[in-house]
């Protein structure tokens, strides 16, 4: 029932999933996994990394079919969690996503950046309700960090500690 999956805590909705976040991923360069200013909390692209390895890669509609790279997306939105709830202590604490940004690596024909996309959109509605509703750019570009072929960034408003 949606009213109540939508009053479900974030954290109880992930065990529902049965997800487990991971660890702080550890950053790839100089850079921080995240930034507070105020009460928005801004998070470095994250990649489809489980345990520590690309779950697939390489440019979608070539070496990665569109399906498995909704799962990457989706795997980057995880990722993104966890480096949230270490940001905020307890993700019942984000009063709304944002934004999304998301980099697709692409085959010069692959058009359909935006499903790929969903993988990461429809996670954060499943665990945030309509607080994970956010505005979104999905992008094709030539190639990503350790030939993923997603990297998601976020932008989150928290509620005050």
């Amino acid at each position: 029932m949606p009213g109540i999956r939508l009053a479900m805590k974030p954290e109880d909705r992930l065990r529902e999933l049965g997800i487990a976040l991971p660890d702080l991923p550890t950053p790839l360069g100089s850079y921080v996994p995240f930034v507070q200013t105020g009460n928005l909390i801004f998070i470095s692209g994250m990649l489809p990394l489980k345990d520590g390895k690309l779950i697939a890669s390489g440019r979608v509609g070539e070496s990665v079919l569109p399906d498995d790279a909704v799962s990457c997306a989706r795997m980057a939105a995880i990722n993104g969690l966890a480096v949230l709830r270490s940001a905020i202590g307890r993700l019942d604490r984000v009063q709304r996503c944002v934004k999304v940004t998301a980099f697709v690596a692409s085959a010069q024909d692959f058009i359909e950046q935006p499903r790929v996309v969903n993988g990461a959109s429809d996670f954060l509605f499943e665990v945030f309700g309509d607080t994970g509703k956010h505005a979104r750019v999905a992008v094709g570009v030539q190639v990503l960090p350790m030939n993923a072929p997603v990297e998601i960034d976020f932008i989150f408003e928290t509620l005050p500690a």
